[in-house]
């Protein structure tokens, strides 16, 4: 019997999964990650409206189906719809029509109870795997029935848990031994590397792709990602009302003082309407590692690169070290 991840690994050049994130992802992004065999991924969100997203979805699926026959021994990974069920999303039911009508093989859903959408995708053979930012959601989301878990520990971009990621999916693995994807952090192959020998199956990495040719957004966002570093990111739920990373240099362009910033008590995650993302641009601890704007091919044969050189590289040889103080004894 093949598992979820026979599934995807068979059509995957590495275990990366290019997250979902709002005002960033496009049909442009997804299919030169899944062209270039790791997941794309685009929250509905993106889509203004149903018919927008009925369209992307039939763009990219068509795109897809092309590479896949122009190329038949390329690595075309399967791409993934981000739908946030929680109960404030008053889109959810419309999105997940359209979801459905495409057949969608990979849905990530956050924030709330994934048990209804993760029925209904299992009903057509698709897979669903639930962000989490602490271990009770983790346990949720495996009573729910998810076939996976996002665990988005603290560095990441976005809305960001606060956790360690060494200690969330230590504890993690400790009571599940389905599929796990690492988010926070990871720019390159060694940090896709390090996350498997953590016992993760897969990396989210979403920050880095931003600093991509392919990614639709402002060419200044871009510059501001090159430029900066962890100190120019700012952790505050002051703008969608939960916590989420910041660029510092957008804040202040937008006109805000960064002193003034306090935290919201109503959260509301009906992000459909959300202007921050438009003035203040989101990243994550990543953004330390972005030196240069390269083309998603490029980006992912370096990341492939560093993997394989990580994959190799050999471990701490204690024998050695002892054969040499012995030696010069």
């Amino acid at each position: 019997m093949k598992t979820v991840q026979d599934m995807l690994n068979k059509n995957m050049r590495l275990p990366v999964i290019c997250a979902p994130m709002f005002l960033v992802s496009s049909p442009n992004l997804v299919i030169n990650a899944c062209k270039n065999g790791v997941v794309g991924s685009f929250p509905a969100f993106n889509t203004r409206t149903q018919a927008a997203l009925d369209e992307w979805l039939t763009t990219i699926t068509a795109a897809l189906d092309e590479e896949k026959q122009a190329n038949p021994a390329a690595k075309v990974a399967p791409y993934a719809v981000n739908l946030v069920v929680h109960a404030s999303n008053k889109r959810l039911h419309a999105d997940f029509e359209i979801v459905k009508k495409h057949k969608v093989p990979f849905v990530i859903t956050s924030q709330g109870n994934p048990k209804p959408v993760i029925d209904a995708v299992h009903q057509w053979g698709g897979i669903v795997f639930h962000d989490v930012i602490t271990v009770a959601h983790a346990r949720k989301a495996i009573e729910a029935g998810a076939d996976g878990l996002i665990l988005v520990a603290a560095g990441a971009g976005g809305h960001a848990g606060e956790v360690n990621p060494f200690a969330l999916l230590r504890e993690v693995r400790e009571f599940w031994q389905g599929p796990l994807v690492l988010a926070g952090a990871i720019n390159d192959g060694y940090g896709i590397r390090a996350a498997e020998i953590l016992g993760a199956n897969y990396s989210y990495m979403g920050t880095r792709f931003i600093a991509t040719n392919e990614a639709e957004v402002d060419p200044d966002y871009k510059t501001m990602l090159v430029n900066a570093n962890v100190n120019d990111l700012v952790f505050t739920d002051t703008f969608t009302g939960v916590k989420c990373h910041f660029l510092k240099p957008s804040i202040t362009r937008a006109g805000v003082d960064l002193a003034s910033i306090e935290g919201k008590e109503n959260v509301d995650l009906d992000l459909g309407g959300s202007n921050a993302w438009k003035y203040m641009w989101s990243a994550g601890h990543g953004v330390s590692g972005i030196r240069s704007v390269i083309s998603v091919h490029s980006l992912i044969e370096q990341l492939e690169g560093e993997y394989n050189k990580a994959a190799t590289t050999p471990l701490f040889n204690h024998t050695a070290e002892h054969q040499t103080a012995h030696a010069g004894s």
